[in-house]
């Protein structure tokens, strides 16, 4: 009987750019678009440039917005890490996973390097993002649990796929490349305590790993057949044993439904499940007469996302960077009903110390909800309680962005343009990188990235 990673491998053999459904060509578009914007709008940070420094090699592949050519690796670590590090980046539905921050960098790195073609881009991406997705939906909320990083462990396996496939690796080599994969695999997300640098660095860990794996097989280094399925394989080093696993969510239906397609564009630049607090709290904004009158402000919310949202509370209600304020529902509540926004200006040091947003975020409080669909869909409501008695009550029922209510072309454009000119990119380069996603599927010339290296 064929192991799991077999049957993927076979898949992805066979895929042909002409059998990936438009829908899913369009997603990912939108993906390598909303990913570059992102890639230039961190290039300034101390964690990017920390990325960069701590390179030893020069070569021929391109970090967007970076001077100078890198190895395939280091410009996959850079890109990725740099597309996550404002964690204003896609994500999938169901068990959070940042799709485009891990296989744009890794593709795009070996397709320039290797001089692939436009069809070998297209045909990676659809093949990793999928099993990226479908890896995610195995167990869901298990990965968190066990105090792992989806993004991060699942990445390396995704990548792996979607480098090997769009190489026309020998299925054999490509099913060894995700076992090799499998012990490259790493992230915990104890960056939560403190809101420190690790998360931001596991995408980009994830696209490097894939590149290496994918090269090991190919030279004939070999990985288990059974890393997913296993005794000892994927699902039991890297997801908590109390949840259910349903191995028939990797290979059913493959070529046939795309999880893919539902992929999520983020409106704002903060943690997945906080986003729908926000868009609550903006429609009651314009009915808190003054912010003064507020006794306390109540959401109920599932318990899976406790530790990672709204505990420990003390840290949630006073980040103390503004990284951590990207995963703290009550200073994201408090954005919401004060400034009406939460875009990367936001999150900055200054304005995580503004007396007004941490009044409002220390009235913030949460109820559990047992009927909660987390993690099916992402709801955001909230409860402002004024101290006359008045009772104002808002719910988000979906996340906005994602595939209940997807960001038009033209929001995911401004926001990519938004994003360009925030890192200081010139509207020319801006220009031509929207061209390049637009008609990058369609050539069979080599990916030239070099004219986005300034």
């Amino acid at each position: 009987m064929a192991a799991i990673a077999e049957t993927l491998a076979g898949w992805g053999n066979d895929l042909t750019a002409s059998e990936i459904p438009n829908g899913v060509a369009a997603t990912l578009r939108r993906a390598m678009l909303d990913a570059g914007g992102l890639m230039v709008a961190a290039r300034g940070t101390d964690y990017v440039a920390a990325a960069c420094n701590s390179v030893e090699v020069v070569g021929a592949c391109t970090a967007i917005g970076h001077d100078g050519g890198f190895s395939a690796g280091d410009a996959a670590l850079i890109s990725g890490i740099a597309a996550h590090g404002e964690d204003f980046d896609d994500t999938f539905e169901g068990t959070p996973m940042h799709v485009g921050a891990v296989l744009v960098p890794a593709l795009l790195a070996v397709v320039e390097r290797d001089g692939l073609s436009g069809e070998d881009l297209l045909r990676g991406l659809a093949a990793g993002g999928e099993l990226a997705c479908r890896m995610a939906v195995v167990a869901p909320t298990a990965i968190h649990r066990a105090a792992f990083h989806p993004t991060a462990v699942v990445g390396a396996l995704a990548a792996a796929f979607g480098v090997a496939v769009a190489k026309k690796l020998m299925p054999q080599q490509t099913a060894c490349a995700m076992g090799i994969a499998g012990s490259m695999a790493s992230g915990i997300i104890e960056y939560l305590a403190e809101g420190t640098s690790t998360k931001r660095l596991h995408p980009g860990w994830a696209a490097q790993s894939g590149i290496r794996a994918a090269a090991l097989a190919e030279r004939g280094f070999t990985g288990p057949r059974t890393v997913f399925e296993g005794e000892h394989g994927f699902f039991t080093a890297f997801a908590h044993p109390a949840i259910p696993r349903d191995f028939g969510r990797l290979t059913i239906g493959l070529g046939e439904a795309w999880e893919l397609e539902g992929l999520a564009f983020k409106p704002y630049a903060c943690g997945t499940m906080a986003q729908p607090f926000i868009d609550a709290a903006i429609k009651l904004r314009a009915q808190v007469p003054d912010l003064d009158a507020v006794e306390e402000i109540v959401a109920p919310t599932a318990e899976a996302i406790l530790h990672r949202l709204w505990e420990p509370m003390a840290e949630k209600v006073a980040p103390s960077t503004p990284y951590s304020a990207k995963f703290s529902v009550p200073y994201c509540i408090a954005l919401g009903l004060v400034r009406g926004a939460a875009g990367l200006s936001e999150f900055t040091g200054d304005m995580i110390r503004e007396p007004e947003l941490l009044k409002t975020a220390a009235r913030v409080r949460y109820e559990v909800d047992l009927d909660d669909p987390y993690p099916e869909n992402y709801v955001g409501a909230i409860t402002v309680r004024l101290r006359d008695g008045t009772e104002l009550k808002a719910v988000q029922p979906c996340m906005r962005g994602g595939r209940n209510d997807p960001l038009s072309d033209t929001e995911l454009e401004a926001k990519f343009r938004a994003n360009t000119e925030f890192g200081g990119w010139p509207d020319v380069l801006a220009d031509q990188y929207h061209a390049f996603c637009a008609a990058a599927f369609t050539t069979d010339q080599p990916c030239d990235l070099t004219r986005f290296r300034a």
